[in-house]
């Protein structure tokens, strides 16, 4: 009031501006986020350009050669198959669907899980409980053997019906995050004034909410796309995707099936296993960054204790 009467206006509060690329730099400084991405590049170099590590290859990876049943040597790194393929040349051209399994998945099931959840929370009332009802439904499903009734009856080996089936048992875990989150924001000041300008309802979610969810977005992707990865290696090892196609999953199915462990070929089994393992364990690690990057609660202690020290 005194600052009023002498003329003079109050001091603004300052705003403290986030760096551009400062995600980025969340990124470079966590090791858990570099190590998956690291594994992660790689798995997108074998998956775009599998012939740069394959140079010798001339033709398809899953021609039938002379020598089946092969251990590992200078010729086949990781052995040959019952048919006489090489594996490490089936294993490097199989990156590709696996990874595109899990990018089209997560990416289908994080959409999926950002319109049911956040449209629940914002818009209450009768719309809210219809979708936490549905949510809660696909929440309590027995969610694999429900997987493996719908990709046997929807169409066994077809890639695009298992997608969809992986997108469609997915989504659930992450609408409930979401709609948590949403409800934490639904009467934030900058919400409001957007409502008093008269906003729409649609620009309001995607242009002011969303913005704010980023980072959990990009981990209920990553969690969506390692449950895609794993699921749909089980679904294939079963045999039920397509045992002509080129995957981690098929490999595997093929292994057991040849009996590679009785007839001496650990390569030929573990090699998709790790395979799988790794690029899950790459999803994994960055999901656990971007938690830890978006709650700082769940830093270290020791980097808290290191700033707390370095700031005193």
């Amino acid at each position: 009031m005194s600052a009023i009467v002498a003329g003079t206006a109050p001091a603004a509060p300052s705003v403290t501006r986030r760096p551009r690329g400062g995600i980025f730099r969340a990124i470079l400084h966590n090791r858990k986020a570099m190590l998956g991405a690291a594994l992660l590049l790689l798995f997108v170099l074998l998956a775009a350009v599998p012939k740069l590590f394959v140079p010798w290859l001339k033709g398809d990876p899953q021609a039938i050669g002379d020598l089946p049943l092969q251990g590992p040597s200078s010729a086949h790194w990781l052995g040959t198959t019952g048919l006489g393929q090489d594996v490490y040349a089936e294993l490097i051209y199989s990156t590709r669907e696996s990874l595109v399994i899990a990018v089209i998945a997560g990416l289908g099931a994080t959409i999926l899980s950002v319109i049911i959840g956040v449209s629940a929370a914002y818009l209450g009332g009768a719309a809210d409980n219809v979708l936490s009802m549905m949510t809660d439904i696909f929440l309590v499903l027995p969610t694999f053997p429900l997987i493996i009734v719908l990709a046997t009856y929807a169409g066994k080996g077809n890639l695009t019906v298992i997608i969809i089936v992986l997108i469609l048992t997915g989504w659930s875990y992450g609408a409930r995050q979401m709609r948590a989150q949403a409800l934490s924001l639904r009467n934030r000041d900058f919400l409001e004034s957007a409502r008093v300008r008269g906003e729409r309802r649609s620009y309001i979610i995607v242009v002011e909410v969303l913005p704010t969810m980023i980072s959990l977005i990009v981990a209920n992707f990553l969690g969506a796309a390692l449950y895609a990865v794993l699921t749909a290696a089980g679904l294939q090892f079963l045999g039920l995707g397509d045992p002509n196609s080129l995957s981690w999953g098929t490999m595997l199915y093929w292994a057991q099936n040849q009996g590679a462990l009785v007839n001496g070929l650990p390569a030929w089994a573990l090699s998709p296993g790790l395979a799988v393992a790794l690029l899950g364990v790459s999803f994994a690690l960055l999901n656990y960054a971007f938690d830890e990057i978006s709650n700082p609660a769940l830093r270290p202690v020791r980097r808290r204790r290191a700033k707390s020290a370095a700031n005193s």
